[in-house]
């Protein structure tokens, strides 16, 4: 039997989209956490059915640990705060995640310079 073709195609990456935009908004102007600093959503990935939503994150300032549990604390907040501005069935619930990416980019251009330089010495 085929697989069921979505009404809308990519509506989960729409969604999602539009999710990491409203949580950066809201994260920025309602939030009044003190332990929650200046946080960059980079991506949301949102389950087939809705339900949930991975919301990767990283910090300018600020303690990774402590920010993650400030986030998840607010979870039902800011899932409040999409509910009034999304126009779906279901708001997923959130599940907030610190995004190591930009750390491990600096670390490997650290190395990489490190080995160039060391490359240039021995030529």
């Amino acid at each position: 039997m085929a697989a069921k073709k979505s009404s809308t195609p990519n509506r989960g990456f729409r969604v999602a989209d539009q999710i990491q935009r409203d949580l950066t908004e809201l994260i920025a102007r309602e939030l009044k956490d003190p332990r929650v600093g200046m946080v960059t959503i980079q991506a949301v990935e949102v389950t087939p059915d809705y339900a949930h939503a991975q919301v990767y994150f990283s910090l300018l300032t600020g303690d990774p640990a402590a920010t993650t549990v400030a986030l998840n604390q607010a979870a039902g907040f800011l899932r409040n705060g999409l509910f009034k501005r999304l126009h779906i069935h279901t708001v997923p619930t959130l599940h907030f995640h610190f995004d190591r990416t930009t750390e491990r980019a600096a670390d490997m251009n650290a190395l990489i310079a490190k080995a160039v330089s060391s490359r240039a010495q021995d030529e």
